[in-house]
């Protein structure tokens, strides 16, 4: 979920000025995500296809932060800081031992360097100020420390799925390396990802029930759907640099900070 907005402050974490979002994107985003993590179970990170790369990870970081996961974690949850504006979201990751903060992705409360691996899956696509918000997540990143992405690309791509879910942007691919490099990262790694369905019917239709039937679309995410999807998912397959990104929809980059 995106962590934008112009008013909002950390509590106990001192006073953050932020940037503004748009207020209907940020209505948007505010909607949809609170509702769905107030009503959507918790996925362990050992669910997803990118757990055997994230444990490889963080065997050696023992400083994480993960922005904006939502109740789909892809870091270790226990000792996790965990940066969202949901407090659906914050209480679940805070029970299972994370260290859930409320915060703004464009101003975030921690330290200088103070992490070893940075989470940052399918967020930074709905901010509109995106370079605040990469600008933070190199302050937090240590000299070396493992920058996880994820994004969608290609805004030829562009479907009403993405403006259900609040998205601002997809990146092209070449646009996506230069604002890396821009805040001092390097990409060393990547690979397709994501979960959203191929079907744009199938896609329609659990729109419509989220919109029209939001308790019988719920039942359906928790107990049938996020179960398919998890079973699909293929082994992830990382390449030096970046793929080939002809035909992929969401793209995962392994990168490293340099400076």
């Amino acid at each position: 979920m995106p962590i934008s907005t112009a008013d909002a402050t950390a509590t106990g974490q001192g006073r953050i000025a932020a940037v503004a979002a748009p207020p209907d994107l940020l209505d948007v985003n505010r909607s949809f995500y609170d509702a769905l993590w107030r009503d959507a179970r918790l996925i362990p990170p050992q669910r997803f296809n990118s757990w055997p790369l994230v444990a490889e990870l963080a065997a050696n970081a023992p400083r994480r932060l993960e922005l904006a996961p939502g109740l789909r974690p892809r870091l270790p949850i226990a000792g996790t800081a965990f940066a969202d504006i949901s407090a659906p979201a914050l209480r679940q990751l805070g029970a299972h031992g994370g260290l859930a903060t409320q915060a703004l992705a464009d101003a975030l409360p921690y330290a200088d360097e103070a992490f070893d691996l940075v989470c940052a899956f399918d967020i930074i696509e709905h901010i509109e100020g995106d370079e605040a918000a990469m600008a933070e997540l190199a302050r937090v990143a240590a000299p070396g420390a493992t920058l996880l992405l994820s994004v969608p690309i290609h805004m030829s791509a562009w479907t009403p799925f993405d403006d259900f879910v609040g998205h601002h942007r997809r990146y092209e691919p070449d646009a996506l390396l230069a604002l890396l490099s821009r805040h001092g990262f390097a990409l060393q790694r990547s690979a397709a990802h994501g979960m959203q369905p191929k079907s744009t019917r199938l896609l329609k239709l659990g729109m419509w029930y989220l919109t029209h039937q939001r308790e019988r679309a719920m039942w359906w995410y928790n107990r049938v759907f996020m179960r398919l999807a998890l079973g699909a998912q293929p082994a992830l397959s990382l390449s030096s640099g970046m793929i080939d990104t002809d035909g992929v929809d969401t793209v995962l980059l392994v990168c490293r900070r340099e400076r």
